[in-house]
């Protein structure tokens, strides 16, 4: 830990899905000053995701799925568009993306890129989401996809221009925000 940050309590406030502390830390500030704040953090373990492109095509690869936490925000069906992703759980990021990425797509790809890592919503959330990019060929589809039966998911595979996808993004059709840096990405840095 840094020399300023003292933690003095952590009370675990659910652990039924994943964990949800409360904290009190000392805090010393830039003056010198002491200063005790309680805060919550929702510990769901780290993540990858991943952008599946073909240049020739110029499209890529996205899921749809039912996310509850948007339907109860106000997104009316709660589906959302977004890339490819999963926990890490016990893996690598890297092995976990080629995993998620067979799972959920159907494509079995062979050489990843990771492009960054972010914390998505460090306010509140320990996540670190590891990004990557790969090409796909249709010759690299193994299954269907769409996700594990066990663990109750029913994705929808889309493959989408690189155009049509942007306009989602303009249009408030893709709000994922995975989704959108890794779109941004690939069109900042001129692979489609």
């Amino acid at each position: 830990m840094i020399d300023n940050v003292k933690i003095l309590e952590t009370k675990i406030l659910s652990d039924n899905w994943y964990v949800l502390r409360k904290i009190t830390y000392e805090y010393i500030k830039k003056d010198g000053t002491k200063t005790i704040q309680s805060r919550e953090a929702y510990d769901r373990g780290n993540g990858a995701t991943i952008l599946l492109y073909n240049k020739n095509s110029r499209t890529v690869i996205l899921t749809r799925q039912f996310r509850l936490p948007t339907f109860v925000n106000g997104n009316e069906t709660g589906m959302l568009i977004e890339a490819c992703a999963g926990l890490l759980e016990k893996d690598n990021p890297e092995d976990c993306i080629r995993r998620e990425t067979e799972e959920e797509t159907g494509y079995k790809i062979t050489d990843v890129r990771k492009v960054f890592e972010a914390y998505m919503s460090p306010g509140s959330v320990t996540e670190i989401l590891y990004f990557f990019i790969a090409e796909y060929a249709t010759e690299m589809k193994v299954t269907e996809g769409g996700g594990l039966e066990e663990e109750d998911e029913n994705i929808e595979v889309l493959e989408l221009t690189i155009d049509q996808a942007m306009r989602m993004v303009e249009l408030g059709e893709i709000k994922d925000a995975k989704t959108i840096m890794l779109l941004q990405y690939v069109k900042l840095n001129n692979i489609l």
